[in-house]
C-alpha cells in the first residue's frame, strides 16, 4: 500500500516515518521523498495512530489525490534543488513530467490553480533560498 506523506523531503523526516511504521509493527520501505510503501494494507486504526504521530512531528498523511500530485511536484523540484548536486540536462518541464509521471501542462495547470503561484515561479523560489 503507498502512503503519501506531506513535508517528509529531508532525511531527519524520512526517519521519524520509519520510527513511526516500526512502532506500529508496519513492514515498509521509503521509495520516493513523500511516498512510502508498506507490505501489508493498513487498517484503520493504523492509518489514525499513523496520522496523530506523524503530525507530531509536523508531517501529514496526504489523503487527496490532488494534494499528493502537488507534494509530488513539489518535492520532486525540492529534491532537485536543494539535495541534488547538479541539476538536470534537460528542461526544468521534461524533468519534473518525467518523475511524476504526467504531461507537464496538466501538472501545471493543476499547480497553479491549487498553490495560486506557476512551478517556474516555485523553482525560481527554491533557487534563490539555496543561494541565501
Amino acid at each position: 500500500m503507498k502512503l503519501y506523506v506531506k513535508y517528509m523531503v529531508s532525511q531527519r523526516c524520512k526517519m521519524v516515518v520509519k520510527e513511526e511504521l516500526e512502532k506500529l509493527g508496519l513492514r515498509h520501505t521509503v521509495v520516493d521523498p513523500g511516498m512510502v510503501e508498506t507490505r501489508d494494507d493498513l487498517t484503520p486504526e493504523q492509518r489514525e495512530q499513523l496520522k496523530v504521530a506523524l503530525l507530531k512531528s509536523g508531517l501529514e498523511l496526504m489523503e487527496d489525490r490532488k494534494a499528493i500530485l502537488i507534494e509530488k511536484i513539489k518535492n520532486v523540484i525540492i529534491e532537485m534543488i536543494h539535495y541534488s548536486d547538479e541539476l538536470p540536462n534537460v528542461n526544468y518541464s521534461d524533468y519534473i513530467s518525467e518523475k511524476v509521471g504526467y504531461d507537464y501542462t496538466y501538472l501545471s495547470n493543476m499547480f497553479s490553480e491549487v498553490k495560486g503561484i506557476t512551478i517556474q515561479h516555485f523553482i525560481i523560489t527554491h533557487k534563490i533560498e539555496k543561494v541565501k
